[in-house]
């Protein structure tokens, strides 16, 4: 299995809020509150958005399908059907009349409208607060060219989502991942970028050579990957835009493999191998000479490094199995985080700076958990055959991974899971899928 051997695990990075419940009585601030417990989704309307322009009837559609299903996607919202509207909404600018909506229960009201003028998109929307009668916010416009539509849906689920829970946004994201064809014994991977919801799939690479844990650059321009292409595992870095790559550069007879960018984007943390023994080594993305971390007769890889880069988190068999542990970003003593039965591997910093995300192996099951940076609190999100390589969301409330069913067909795809473990779900792709990693929000 892969967990199993290290040189396959990696990761990404965010932190943990417990869900909670939905206030919005008597003229109090709608809003989601994260406690523990389940939550009750918040019921929302979202009449289809106002075509401004003949042009623009079908964009409005699509752009009022995305944004629900981006709310709806996390659990923690509930859309009331067009069906039991007993108004409507017959203009962008017209007054809300909020006893319809209050008819219905819809605690909030969403209205938007999209027009094409000179070639360019232009979307706009409110929120309201139903039971206080408000607005909530000022009104947003995007603008952009007409085939940019999905990314401003996803700006208006993000500015929605944002207000009423109060969290960051994640919509307006990509994802790098492994994508997978053919079976189990002759799979092809090769390199796929994709919006965080499936849509927009651009392939990187060919499948003409086993790829491994591609990794985003902080500003989400480059990838870092592994590569058998040589016949021995190597690191390339990716330019997105152009699909230009080139090798890092790597000593005679090493193996390098497991890479991470720092929070700079300037340097990268990874493992090498040579002579039978496997540290992590530091570097300039741009080249120069590698800088050795650790010095163990153990292996020790999938270093990810804290949100302020100094320091890093790792896995290694230093005390006779895998387990995690914390050290300096420029190397130098490690302290052990990881102490409850079983086996850790390839652990992620979350964006926050509290938490890290990890695999776990225990009693024949795979599971993805979180703990804080000291060890305590750990919490197990899943299980199942296998699941394993966590990554954050921008906003650290939700985490992606790879799930592989059992046997010899066994498919990996890509799931993901808010960080209570509410809200497991399948990440649609193509084909199989694995080793995602999560950008940051695209400017």
């Amino acid at each position: 299995m892969r967990f199993q051997i290290f040189i396959l695990c990696l990761l990404m990075m965010v932190v943990v809020l417990p869900v909670g419940r939905v206030t919005a009585q008597d003229g109090g601030p709608l809003r989601i509150e994260i406690t523990e417990g389940v939550i009750e989704p918040l019921p929302f309307a979202l009449p289809v958005f106002e075509a401004e322009t003949a042009d623009a009837g079908n964009l409005a559609a699509q752009i009022s399908q995305v944004v629900a299903a981006d709310l709806l996607g996390t659990g923690l919202f509930r859309e009331i059907p067009a069906n039991a509207f007993i108004g409507g909404v017959s203009s962008f600018a017209a007054p809300v009349q909020y006893a319809d909506w209050k008819a219905i229960n819809a605690q909030a009201l969403i209205t938007g409208a999209a027009s094409v003028q000179g070639g360019q998109l232009n979307v706009k929307f409110r929120l309201y607060d139903v039971f206080s009668g408000a607005e909530m916010g000022s009104g947003l416009q995007f603008t952009g060219t007409p085939d940019g539509w999905r990314r401003m849906a996803h700006k208006v689920a993000d500015a929605v989502y944002s207000r009423i829970t109060g969290e960051g946004a994640y919509f307006d994201s990509r994802v790098v991942y492994v994508a997978e064809t053919g079976p189990k014994d002759a799979r092809q991977k090769r390199l796929a970028v994709m919006d965080y919801d499936g849509a927009n799939v651009q392939y990187l690479t060919g499948s003409d050579s086993i790829v491994l844990a591609p990794r985003f650059s902080p500003d989400g321009r480059r990838v870092l990957y592994t590569s058998y292409e040589t016949g021995f595992p190597r690191i390339y870095v990716l330019d997105i835009a152009s699909v230009q790559r080139r090798a890092l550069e790597s000593q005679e007879g090493t193996m390098s493999f497991a890479p991470r960018f720092a929070p700079d984007g300037e340097r990268i943390v990874f493992s090498l191998s040579q002579g039978g023994n496997t540290d992590i080594y530091a570097m300039n993305v741009a080249g120069g000479q590698a800088v050795r971390l650790t010095s163990a007769p153990s292996i020790e890889t999938a270093p990810s490094f804290s949100p302020d880069g100094t320091q890093i988190v790792f896995e290694s068999d230093r005390s006779g199995s895998q387990q995690l542990y914390i050290m300096p970003a420029t190397g130098g003593e490690a302290r052990r985080i990881s102490f409850g039965p079983g086996r850790y591997g390839t652990p992620v910093w979350s964006p926050r700076g509290d938490l890290v995300a990890f695999t776990k192996q225990n009693s024949g099951r795979f599971h993805i958990g979180v703990m804080r940076t000291d060890g305590a609190e750990e919490r197990l999100l899943t299980a199942s055959f296998l699941d394993e390589g966590p990554t954050w969301a921008p906003n650290g409330r939700v985490i992606m991974f790879t799930r592989e069913t059992q046997g010899a067909g066994g498919r990996s795809s890509l799931y993901s899971v808010d960080i209570t473990g509410r809200n497991l779900r399948p990440v649609r792709t193509p084909e199989g899928g694995s080793d995602p990693s999560w950008s940051p929000l695209q400017e």
